[in-house]
């Protein structure tokens, strides 16, 4: 898992995003096409560090790349098609987005083979050949005194790799297909990556695992740049594992004042609206499953695992919860409070940029940006967070809500919460992290092997924290959360929580 390092690919990424959030903050109509144009001639030309074969590849990348962060899609392989098509109307400071979110860049893709098995040159050419002996199909013979492998025999099995004494047989596999836990990385006709959009569920799994960064998703910086820019009342509110994602020392204080520094009026947290959850998930897992009426619930707050469950696992489509997530219940609260006002969720998350777009729930949130995004918008105003603190801290939310950050939170505040308003009320709980592992849940689900459980799904593995658009290796995001959820002055939330009306 390449997440956290500071690679060349996740540089650019960041490049990128920081050229177009300047774009929308400059909010230069008249100039905005010849700023696009030279954004690829300024990252990539002949000082710079050399990223591919060729300065025109890179540019051919860069451009594509601009494009997806724009909130367009990427432009046809087989017309002729400007970079600046279609901007006009990507320039406007509302939410925009032209869907799929996740596209493979084809000039960037390598073709990775799907999955074969090449002997190295760590093989001995031992005498006692294990690999000959139980391969089925007799695709291994002994040339030049090293195991050789017939592709056109080799069915893939494995039996090789498993039995070689000096792990001299290398399983190649696409690295963008073996984190997609739904199967939705399939190839073109020219042996690249290419996304079934009928499976994804947008989790970025696969964007984060390309070491030549060929996967992206589409963006909305541009449009918040200039929303900010605008003086409208733009609200934040933050997921719990915004912790240690801008710096080891970067404190709550220090956040909500930059974020003031950029142009927001107000900072909430969305732990609330996980605390809301909490308790409303607690009475439904006692009135519901406790007492035998449904047989399971199934949580809702991760896009990609309730998108998995209604795509693959139709039938359960009752056991998912109906309560609001809790980017909906923060973002319901602050439109209470301030009516007119647009609010903006900042996650670790891609996928919850389409559940902000969804027409069947109503979200109320009108811009999604990844930690990372927000990173770079930080740089494009050359914001040093280290310089700004505010007078008070985060005081939105409990322990159990921030705790949703890391895989296993979300069940365990709500079980905090059972055990301490319905005390005698016995909770089961299962959890599954990573898409492959929560098809496998949902089957056990649909075979009544999860009877009274209150099953949690996380997308990506190790949860929120180990989303898409973090800047933080995973283990160590885990920790930060930790700490934050234990320095919290309140544990739970309380029970009137419930009582708030978000409809």
């Amino acid at each position: 898992m390449m997440r956290g390092i500071d690679t060349t690919v996740r540089r650019l990424r960041r490049r990128v995003f920081e050229e177009v959030a300047r774009l929308g903050f400059k909010a230069n109509a008249d100039t905005l096409n010849d700023d696009m144009e030279a954004i690829p001639y300024k990252m990539v030309n002949e000082e710079t560090q050399k990223y591919r074969e060729s300065v025109y590849r890179a540019r051919a990348v860069v451009r594509e790349r601009l494009r997806l962060a724009m909130g367009l899609s990427l432009r046809p392989e087989n017309k002729p098609v400007h970079l600046t098509a279609g901007v006009e109307a990507s320039n406007i400071s509302d939410k925009y987005y032209e869907p799929p979110l996740m596209q493979v860049i084809p000039s960037a893709c390598e073709a990775c083979e799907e999955r074969g098995y090449e002997v190295s040159n760590m093989c001995k050419g031992c005498l006692a050949h294990p690999c000959i002996e139980v391969c089925p199909k007799d695709a291994i013979s002994m040339v030049g005194g090293k195991s050789y492998i017939d592709q056109d025999k080799c069915i893939k099995c494995g039996k090789c790799k498993s039995v070689c004494p000096y792990d001299a047989i290398s399983k190649k596999e696409r690295p963008c297909q073996k984190a997609c836990g739904v199967g939705a990385i399939e190839s073109d006709n020219m042996g690249r990556a290419h996304i079934n959009n009928d499976k994804c569920v947008s989790c970025g799994m696969c964007m984060v695992s390309c070491p030549f960064g060929a996967i992206s998703d589409k963006s909305q910086v541009f449009q918040l740049a200039r929303a900010l820019t605008e003086g409208d009342k733009i609200v934040a509110e933050i997921a719990p594992a915004f912790y240690g994602q801008f710096g080891d020392n970067i404190t709550p204080r220090n956040l909500k004042a930059a974020l003031h520094e950029l142009g927001f009026c107000e900072v909430y947290e969305v732990a609330l609206g996980a605390d809301i959850g909490a308790i409303a998930e607690a009475h439904h897992y006692v009135n519901k499953v406790s007492t035998g009426e449904l047989p399971f619930l199934l949580t809702s707050c991760c896009p990609s695992w309730a998108m998995l469950a209604k795509k693959q696992f139709p039938d359960l489509i009752d056991q998912v919860s109906q309560e609001l997530t809790p980017m909906v219940a923060t973002a319901r609260t602050i439109k209470k409070e301030h009516p007119n006002a647009r609010v903006v969720f900042i996650g670790p998350c891609a996928a919850k940029k389409l559940e902000a777009m969804r027409r069947s729930v109503r979200s109320d949130v009108d811009f999604v940006v990844t930690f990372e995004e927000l990173q770079a918008m930080f740089d494009a105003k050359d914001i040093d967070l280290k310089e700004y603190e505010a007078e008070s801290s985060f005081h939105d939310a409990t322990g159990a809500g921030r705790g949703y950050a890391v895989a296993g939170g979300v069940a365990e505040a709500i079980e905090k919460c059972i055990n301490e308003y319905y005390p005698g009320v016995d909770v089961n709980i299962e959890h599954a992290e990573g898409l492959a592992e929560c098809k496998k849940i949902l089957a056990l689900a649909k075979a009544g092997k999860m009877n009274g459980c209150l099953i949690e799904g996380m997308g990506c593995p190790g949860g929120c924290v180990a989303g898409a658009g973090t800047n933080l290796q995973v283990a160590k995001a885990q920790k930060k959360v930790k700490e934050f959820v234990a320095g919290s002055s309140k544990k739970i939330p309380s029970k009137e929580l419930e009582e708030i009306e978000l409809k």
